[in-house]
């Protein structure tokens, strides 16, 4: 039986990555990973809200077909994947300190009347944003990759921190995107 495998934009959109693949730019990587796939015994899928995702980030159009034709485009079953509901009850916990910790880094700004307005702005939304977002699921395409992966009892290959963080959680398979072309070798027998 065919290992299945479910990707996200992360291996062709972080540099630390796509560079490992590629040596190039996005595209490149791309092009790449479409290469180790036509090679690849396993069954590659990417969930449609990512295809879109990653169609607006790179311009795959000279590759798309090629594309196409090795990643399964194809959305998980909503309605269909149970996720135990302690899983949900930690999710909305992780949030709440989240939340918390964002507040507490906007009152610090709005306390500190020593930089210029503009700094501060983007200084802000920095932290903010990694207090918020780092490590967690912060969007619909990151929960599709989590649920088609478990619909298909796949292993991810990403490189976002909260899509492998939850997908430990839930007892999903990840594997490292820098390994990518080792990862989908024929000879790579899949261990436990």
């Amino acid at each position: 039986m065919q290992e299945n495998v479910v990707i996200d934009t992360s291996i062709f959109t972080n540099p630390n990555i796509y560079k490992v693949i590629s040596l190039g730019q996005p595209l490149d990587a791309i092009e790449a990973f479409i290469g180790f796939s036509n090679e690849s015994c396993k069954n590659i899928y990417m969930p449609r809200t990512v295809y879109i995702e990653l169609c607006k980030i790179v311009d795959i159009e000279p590759v798309k077909g090629k594309f196409e034709s090795v990643v399964r485009i194809k959305s998980p079953n909503r309605y269909n994947v149970n996720i135990n509901s302690s899983i949900l009850f930690d999710f909305v916990e992780d949030i709440r300190i989240r939340i918390n910790k964002g507040l507490r880094i906007a009152e610090e700004f709005t306390k500190d009347k020593s930089q210029d307005t503009a700094n501060a702005i983007t200084k802000l939304r920095e932290k903010y944003k990694e207090a918020l977002r780092q490590g967690t699921l912060d969007s619909k395409e990151d929960v599709d990759v989590i649920l088609l992966a478990l619909e298909l009892n796949a292993t991810i290959l990403s490189a976002d921190e909260g899509i492998n963080t939850w997908a430990d959680k839930l007892g999903i398979r990840t594997v490292n995107p820098i390994y990518t072309q080792e990862f989908l070798a024929c000879n790579n027998k899949r261990r436990s």
